[in-house]
């Protein structure tokens, strides 16, 4: 996984896009796949920003003061120490773990149908098609149509490598 900063041109809104990589960014962003989400336009590029070189797991950075944030987004409260790369408490860890889990097992027995989901997921919705479960990419318009038709759909909560294009 890659972690970019991205900035939407249309109201300079910052925030963070996780993708398997950068050939997978520059693919949904084509795509129009990459939205702002404070304000769902699809003109977002990607920010300046400086690489994230993780510390050594016995060093530990301590900083005080308060949170910065862009003025799109409200700022959080600052914390009186906060911990840089501080691990996730234990509680969260098992959760995203046994959701990643439920999420795996879920795929086994979906097909994976790429760019081709709003198609195959209509043609199920609408009897043309043997009601199967799948899984691949749609466009925020292609979702947006599905739900109004009533097709039944969720996104992934986790990002999935189209077969045979994991790194």
């Amino acid at each position: 996984m890659i972690v970019f900063d991205l900035l939407c041109q249309q109201g300079s809104h910052r925030f963070e896009g996780w993708f398997g990589s950068s050939d997978d960014f520059a693919d949904q962003q084509a795509r129009g796949l990459v939205t702002c989400p404070f304000c769902e336009s699809a003109d977002v590029i990607r920010a300046v920003s400086a690489p994230n070189l993780g510390r050594k797991s016995n060093q530990m950075t301590v900083t005080q003061g308060p949170v910065t944030a862009t003025a799109s987004a409200p700022a959080p409260a600052p914390a009186p120490t906060q911990l840089a790369n501080a691990p996730l408490p234990p509680e969260a860890l098992a959760m995203l773990k046994t959701i990643a889990k439920l999420q795996a097992e879920a795929l086994k027995s979906s097909t994976w149908v790429g760019d081709r989901f709003a198609d195959k997921a209509r043609a199920i919705h609408y009897g043309e098609q043997d009601a199967i479960p799948i899984h691949g990419q749609a466009t925020p318009e292609e979702a947006s149509a599905l739900i109004e038709e009533g097709v039944e759909i969720a996104p992934i909560l986790f990002p999935v490598s189209p077969p045979g294009k994991a790194n």
